[in-house]
């Protein structure tokens, strides 16, 4: 209600992340029970990434000669965005943050979320209007005043039916933090609040009407639930069936994708349109002007894409673009080795499947927004990922420990 929560997110980052810095520094005069494992190399890889991309922004700045003034301001602006994606990770490593506790927010949340959706609902409707105000905040600065407006409801271009993006920036984010919730919400042990946490988060993936949501809502959680039993035999019998069948009708199978494709994009065909000619401008302005290092900001399109910023609603197009190839190396390293390592985790681990389901949710989104503009929020995600890290540290410390007192003693050879 007060448009804060593009401060929020920024300012809880910082400051948990100094709180954790300064917990690794009195670690060393710590009882050894008091004191946290050690940092997984994931969350090392992704602060060396993040880092990577502010390196990379005053590179880029340089070699275009967008001057000390631009240089400042994308470097805050860094600061709210890349570097939050490296800094909940960390935190959720190194504080003891039970995920019990995310879980059970997010289902709080959800009851704001069931008795404020009766009002979003009606209010197109008995003539309330779409946005209420723009919060003074603004003055902070960011990427436009869409991040502090508080909105009842939007209107669809062309349609003229309502749409609703509750407290994201716009409806498609809402869509993603709506499967972010839900993914979490399905955690708590509480039938109750997971009730209620569920129903309010796919409440919100509805009424934002993004189609990348509701596809996430049916293919993540399966695909994450899936690989997680891979160590179960069942699992292996009850797939063969299925997999046998595929391989039967695989031609029939593939022009029902394509023909699911081609219904997703015509489901809201102009903004498809406008995806696609701006993809197409980022990689060739890419290719021919600046392969290394990027163009250094973002810059507004032509007519042809309504003046939408050229590589937005993609983060690898946006990374090509801003950061050229050196940008994707910094974002796609730390996200491939994290994918392995919880997807490795959710064999034994129930959060290591959360953290793995999350990430294959922010994986699918790298096709559809730009994932640094949203980090402040879709932080709780980030989170579970910096403890599902830390668990993986925990199990690796205890096979070791129960490795050597299982190993037999030196013979006298041995000893010599």
């Amino acid at each position: 209600m007060v448009g804060g929560l593009y401060i929020a997110g920024p300012v809880l980052a910082w400051l948990l992340a100094l709180l954790a810095a300064a917990q690794l520094y009195i670690a060393p005069g710590l009882p050894e029970h008091k004191r946290p494992p050690p940092v997984h190399p994931c969350i090392w890889l992704w602060m060396l990434g993040m880092l990577a991309m502010l390196i990379i922004l005053i590179v880029g700045h340089l070699l275009n000669e967008l001057g000390t003034g631009k240089t400042i301001k994308s470097s805050i602006g860094w600061a709210k965005g890349w570097a939050l994606i490296a800094l909940f990770p960390f935190i959720g490593a190194v504080l003891d943050i039970r995920p019990e506790i995310i879980y059970r927010a997010v289902c709080r949340l959800g009851v704001q979320t069931l008795l404020l959706i009766p009002l979003f609902l009606v209010a197109p409707f008995i003539g309330l209007p779409g946005l209420l105000y723009v919060s003074p905040l603004k003055i902070v600065g960011g990427s436009g005043p869409e991040y502090f407006a508080v909105i009842l409801y939007t209107i669809e271009p062309g349609v003229g039916t309502p749409r609703w993006q509750f407290f994201a920036p716009w409806s498609p984010a809402a869509g993603l933090i709506a499967v972010v919730h839900t993914l979490c919400a399905l955690e708590e042990k509480s039938w109750k609040w997971k009730v209620i946490g569920v129903t309010a988060s796919l409440m919100i993936a509805l009424l934002s009407q993004s189609r990348l949501a509701l596809v996430a809502l049916a293919v993540v959680w399966p695909a994450a639930f899936g690989i997680s039993q891979l160590r179960k035999p069942w699992a292996w019998f009850t797939a063969a069936g299925p997999v046998l069948v595929a391989t039967m009708v695989a031609g029939q199978l593939l022009e029902l994708m394509n023909q699911a494709v081609e219904s997703f994009k015509g489901a809201r065909a102009d903004s498809s349109r406008v995806r696609a000619a701006l993809g197409r401008i980022a990689v060739e302005r890419w290719r021919n002007e600046a392969p290394w290092f990027g163009h250094g900001v973002v810059e507004r399109g032509p007519h042809l894409v309504e003046y939408m910023p050229i590589g937005s609603h993609h983060s690898w197009y946006g990374l090509l673009f801003v950061k050229g190839i050196t940008g994707v190396v910094a974002l796609l390293v730390p996200l491939v080795a994290t994918l392995l390592v919880t997807a490795k985790l959710s064999l034994h681990d129930p959060v290591g499947r959360v953290a793995f389901s999350l990430l294959l949710l922010l994986t699918l989104y790298t096709f559809g927004e730009n994932l640094e503009i949203l980090s402040y929020l879709y932080w709780p995600a980030l989170v579970l990922v910096g403890i599902a890290c830390r668990r993986a540290v925990v199990f690796r410390q205890r096979r070791l420990a129960h490795a050597s007192r299982q190993a037999p003693p030196p013979d006298a050879s041995e000893r010599v």
